[in-house]
């Protein structure tokens, strides 16, 4: 296994749905208002800056949207976040449902997450906190200038004039991919705060589509000292707490490599491609038609046949693979063989029946 791509895939991967569960990212400025001028910079500064950056004390709300091509809206009834931040690693924010909300304190030595619709609390004392860089051994400058070289190999990088994002001027960091890149992303967009350096916006384009498939952004965003009780947690009365340790989840950054290759490798997990044709193929325990009769014998399938639910939302395909199943959005596409192998990536449907040729 290619350590270094697994560990920037998954690293990806990670930061993506990070964003996109706590709902974090704004506005953009209105139709008659000019962009902002700021002091020129490059595509290089740009990144260490941000590398560099602290998140400082805050208070912002946040709103996530998505036009993936889904049956069904994942940020659907997420609403709006609530974000709150000391300057000194300690963090607040709440995440409304239609009904209730979740609520995820870091006090700088413990996480709390409070779920209100079952009224538990999990609590996980940690220690000392895990940053980026203390878990890639490296400094946050030499982290930006790595992984500004790594994605150059494959896109073009540049800092595509200014914006306003919750009122606040930004730069607009455009990573866009290489014509050689057969990918279904046109580009991604990054509006970073001139100030702080925080990132306060991203979108996700794909190829003819006009919209963002994903964006998350500040709606509204203060900076500047928080009140520090909203750095402190009660569970509330009558809440069920389950409490975490540090066994359960590893403070040695390499233990936690090790656990995280160890897990992908009982995936038989691969990445076939480089840069932006990067797939990830896999081969599952069983044959497909053996994994949805498990299905619907342990009940999971029971009332609804799920191979017509397949057919609902994927398409029956056939190549020098077999037969299986496609399944697309307008970021990415999967395909699923009914011998139980998957290829999934940002990539067109050719390029994934390619790379599961490779899986055996």
């Amino acid at each position: 296994m290619n350590t270094k791509r697994t560990a920037l895939a998954v690293a990806g991967a990670g930061v993506l749905a990070g964003v996109v569960g706590l709902g974090v990212l704004a506005l953009p400025a209105g139709a008659d208002e000019p962009p902002p001028v700021l002091p020129q910079i490059s595509a290089e500064q740009l990144v260490e800056s941000v590398a560099n950056a602290k998140i400082p004390a805050l208070a912002g709300k946040v709103s996530a949207q998505e036009n993936l091509g889904l049956p069904i809206k994942l940020l659907d009834g997420i609403g709006s976040a609530s974000v709150w931040a000391d300057g000194q690693n300690r963090f607040r924010a709440t995440l409304p449902d239609r009904t209730s909300e979740k609520t995820f304190v870091e006090d700088g030595g413990t996480a709390w997450i409070w779920d209100s619709a079952e009224n538990t609390v999990t609590k996980v004392p940690h220690g000392q906190e895990a940053t980026p860089e203390k878990l890639a051994g490296k400094d946050p400058a030499t982290i930006g200038k790595d992984l500004l070289g790594l994605v150059r190999q494959y896109s073009d990088v540049k800092v595509d004039g200014t914006a306003r994002v919750a009122t606040r001027p930004a730069y607009e960091l455009v990573v866009t991919p290489k014509p050689t890149e057969r990918t279904l992303l046109r580009e991604i967009r990054v509006a970073v705060d001139s100030e702080t350096r925080l990132p306060l916006r991203l979108q996700v384009l794909a190829n003819g589509q006009a919209d963002p498939a994903l964006k998350v952004e500040f709606t509204e965003l203060t900076v500047g000292p928080q009140d520090a009780n909203l750095f402190k947690f009660t569970p509330p009365p009558g809440a069920t707490v389950k409490e975490r340790t540090d066994s359960d989840v590893p403070p040695d950054p390499a233990k936690a490599r090790k656990g995280m290759e160890d897990f992908l490798s009982g995936l038989n997990l691969q990445f076939v491609g480089e840069g932006w044709d990067t797939t990830a193929v896999a081969k599952l325990p069983g044959d497909l038609n053996s994994m949805l009769g498990q299905a619907q014998g342990n009940g999971r399938g029971q009332g609804m046949d799920v191979n017509s639910m397949l057919k609902s939302f994927a398409k029956e395909v056939s190549g020098p693979y077999g037969t299986g199943y496609v399944f697309s959005t307008k970021v990415a596409t999967a395909l699923v063989t009914t011998d139980g192998r998957v290829a999934v990536g940002a990539v067109p449907e050719q390029v994934l029946t390619e790379a599961i040729g490779q899986v055996k």
